[in-house]
């Protein structure tokens, strides 16, 4: 299938807008009781994955990755610092987190301003999966920092953020769908 450089471009501008709107997110911070704060970060992490797929939410997360690396200020722990804190984890975990919601979305369609029961079902796996790995990594990368039981390092580096994830996820799905078709006509058009 040979694309037309409009639609190559459109996927590299979406890619693009979707690792700025990751970085911006992660300023957006909602108080919650608990003392956990609700950061919309992750929520367009998975978005990125969901609604543009596989590829595009990569590169997306690649693009914003490596912007914090050059120093832009997306992380709290500014440059390839972040990597020796607990929150490189979880930075390795939204590039991981968009490509797999990704791959099981997969790119947009036109057809899909119809919602289909087998794909309201893959996109909810999606989603649920890109906030688990997200917080799995997290988790991961804590044991070995910190040389801690997984189980310790999934209360202290996961624990707390479950009840935002899970707010995150029941916002990301309807979001998902009402953004994936807008998607879709620009990122397959020729």
């Amino acid at each position: 299938m040979n694309l037309s450089r409009k639609t190559i471009r459109n996927r590299f501008v979406f890619s693009a807008v979707f690792a700025a709107l990751i970085a911006v997110s992660g300023f957006i911070i909602i108080p919650l009781p608990g003392g956990v704060p609700l950061v919309l970060k992750n929520l367009f992490v998975v978005l990125a994955g969901t609604v543009l797929g596989s590829f595009y939410g990569g590169i997306a997360l690649l693009i914003f990755i490596a912007a914090g690396v050059l120093g832009a200020p997306v992380f709290v722990v500014p440059g390839i610092g972040v990597f020796n804190t607990p929150l490189g984890g979880y930075v390795i975990g939204y590039f991981f987190a968009s490509l797999i919601s990704g791959l099981i979305c997969g790119l947009p369609k036109i057809e899909e301003k119809k919602i289909q029961p087998f794909f309201l079902i893959r996109l909810t796996a999606a989603s649920l999966l890109g906030f688990s790995i997200i917080l799995f990594c997290g988790s991961l990368y804590l044991k070995f920092l910190n040389s801690m039981s997984f189980g310790a390092a999934f209360i202290a580096g996961s624990a707390p953020y479950i009840i935002g994830d899970l707010i995150k996820f029941v916002i990301c799905i309807p979001l998902s769908l009402k953004l994936r078709p807008i998607a879709a006509r620009y990122l397959n058009s020729d």
